[in-house]
This record gives structure tokens, sequence and C-alpha cells, in this order.
């Protein structure tokens, strides 16, 4: 039986596996609701410049722990669709404050109601807010244990 055979997988998978599992299959549904839009994982990267209208590319960098490279890599991306724009920090003039224009004001809302929409297909509620809180401080205490490495 399959659902069995998945099920043994499971069983003896680290927890990591079921989060990256969880986090890949979330892409693949927002993907397959905006095929027409190209974008990957750099919908995370505009919602986060969303929320923290300013932020910097290293902040991405330490927020979604992906590499320099990657992440200018997504943000030239973003900033050629005109999903994003860069401004030049008054207080640090070789660092960019990063901002969504208004087409990426736009799509933030789509993107949100989207996930929430495969949120309710997969079963989490919003009793689930106590497990949502303890899985960012584990997120957040990873971070803070790999920001000097």
């Amino acid at each position: 039986n399959q659902d069995d055979y998945i099920q043994g997988i499971w069983d003896n998978s680290p927890f990591i596996a079921w989060i990256h599992n969880i986090s890949k299959n979330q892409m693949k549904y927002l993907n397959s609701k905006i095929k027409d839009l190209n974008l990957g994982h750099e919908m995370r990267f505009i919602m986060g410049i969303y929320d923290n209208p300013g932020i910097s590319q290293d902040d991405l960098v330490v927020m979604f722990g992906q590499s320099k490279a990657n992440v200018a890599k997504s943000l030239k991306k973003l900033e050629d669709q005109g999903y994003i724009q860069r401004e030049v920090n008054p207080e640090n003039r070789r660092k960019y404050m990063l901002k969504t224009t208004s087409k990426g004001n736009e799509l933030v809302p789509k993107l949100r109601k989207i996930s929430k929409d495969w949120e309710v297909e997969v079963g989490i509620t919003d009793e689930d807010y106590e497990l949502k809180k303890r899985i960012k401080e584990i997120a957040i205490n990873g971070m803070k244990l790999t920001e000097e490495l």
C-alpha cells in the first residue's frame, strides 16, 4: 500500500525533512496558481520586503538562510520584473534599502490569499497557533545559531 510505504519513510525521517517537504509542497502549490508570473522562491523575498520596507539584502540572507549570491540573483529578477526597487541607504551609501513597488504591493496580498488557501487545503487551522509560534521560535533560534558561521 502506497500510504503505508510513505508513512514508513516519514516515521524514520528527521523533523527537518518534514518541514522541508511542507515548504517545497507549498511552493509547488503557489507556483501552480501563478504560473504566468515566472516566480519561484522569489515570492518569499517579495513578501519579506513588503513586510519590512527598507530591509537590506544582508537582512534577507539571514532571514531566509540563503546565500548572498542566491538572494542577489532573486532580487535582480524581482527588480527587473518591476516588483521591488532599491534605494541607497543614506546612513550607509554602500548598502541598499529594498521596498516593493506598486506592482509588488498588488501582488503580495494575492500571494497571501493563495498561501492561506493552501493552509486550509492541508489542514492548518487557527488552533495551530501554538504550533506555528513554536516553529517560529525554532526558526529564530536556528538563525541566531548560524549567523556567525
